[in-house]
């Protein structure tokens, strides 16, 4: 018998045997369960490729009147927010046999509400929303209409019974802030993102915490605000460092203005991380490829997608779900952009 036909009628029995592990635990990795280690998951993941282990999940499906097909509504392909969310939902529905209908929204409501119509209609089983212009009132709507979906980074608060999954925006900003204070800086400035959005709201309350617990008071103005884009951390960052007593480093809200802030800052003068130093939040490809290479939080962001699949197939199976708020672990990574404040000259 040659290879290819031993592979073709593996067994779940088989791929155990192979692993090392229980049936039980292998059929808990295809069906892509949370309780086991993400060793355990790699380890049988490697055998389920080597023997082309199937479970035929796509004729399982068609039995049961469904497409394979998951909706994905998010605002831009391009960029490496989207794009990494996008990458890691694409490769875990590949992995469950299941298949990406990408729908740009472009931040337009009318547009996301049409397209979600659409996907409502049966020609997908469920949908993933990435950051969704929807209405909370809206997606509460959508939840009692019985269609399986999860949100990825809701901008504004919903209700319980909508699935989220999100990073932690708040620790994130608080260990950002922290490193800073730990460096020696008192005069920390913030760049917020865009006004009532879940994360600003969120990563400034980080910052705030950061500061009180190190007994530093708050000033209003050294905030200010933009909207993720370079060109608001630029300008915002010119306004700050135009103070007459600028602060000594700047925390913006996501990499796109600190990025911005750096040019503002080499434009003004000042020299990063000798007279100003700047954190980032995404860790995205950008962070490391400026000069300085940016001090950031990563947001798990391929995760992030994962994750949202894991919890979507198990709405679509109608599995009991113990909890519809998923946050994902931020974690600061320390690079080239931050130094302890330079002391006055006597």
């Amino acid at each position: 018998m040659s290879e290819a036909t031993r592979a073709s009628r593996a067994t779940i029995r088989d791929v155990a045997r192979r692993a090392g592990v229980s049936v039980a635990t292998v059929s808990r990795v295809v069906n892509d369960r949370p309780d086991v280690s993400q060793e355990t998951r790699d380890a049988v993941m490697e055998v389920v490729r080597a023997m082309s282990f199937t479970t035929n999940r796509s004729a399982r499906g068609l039995s049961k009147g469904r497409t394979g097909l998951v909706g994905c509504t998010i605002p831009y392909v391009l960029g490496d927010y989207y794009a990494s969310i996008l990458s890691g939902a694409t490769e875990a529905l590949h992995e469950q046999e299941m298949r990406a209908v990408l729908c740009p929204t472009r931040h337009e409501h009318d547009r996301e509400a049409a397209l979600v119509e659409r996907l409502l209609r049966g020609t997908t089983d469920g949908a993933i929303l990435v950051l969704p212009s929807e209405s909370a009132e809206e997606l509460g709507d959508l939840e009692s209409q019985g269609f399986p979906f999860v949100v990825i980074d809701a901008p504004m608060p919903l209700p319980e019974r909508v699935p989220v999954v999100s990073a932690t925006h708040w620790a994130g900003a608080r260990s950002a802030t922290e490193h800073l204070l730990e460096l020696g800086h008192r005069r920390i400035a913030i760049i917020e993102g865009r006004d009532g959005w879940v994360a600003t709201e969120e990563r400034a309350n980080g910052y705030q915490a950061a500061l009180a617990g190190a007994g530093v008071l708050p000033s209003p103005e050294l905030v200010d605000r933009g909207n993720f884009e370079i060109a608001d951390g630029y300008e915002a960052a010119r306004r700050l460092l135009a103070l007459g007593d600028p602060p000594t480093a700047i925390f913006a809200s996501n990499d796109n203005m600190a990025i911005g802030a750096l040019h503002a800052a080499a434009e003004l003068g000042f020299s990063v991380p000798e007279q100003l130093s700047i954190v980032g939040f995404d860790d995205s490809e950008l962070s490391r490829v400026v000069t300085p290479a940016l001090t950031t939080v990563r947001q798990p962001l391929e995760e992030m997608g994962r994750m949202a699949v894991s919890l979507l197939s198990r709405l679509i199976d109608g599995q009991r779900v113990e909890t519809l708020r998923i946050e994902l672990a931020t974690r600061l990574v320390v690079r080239r952009s931050t130094a302890p404040p330079t002391p006055p000259p006597r």
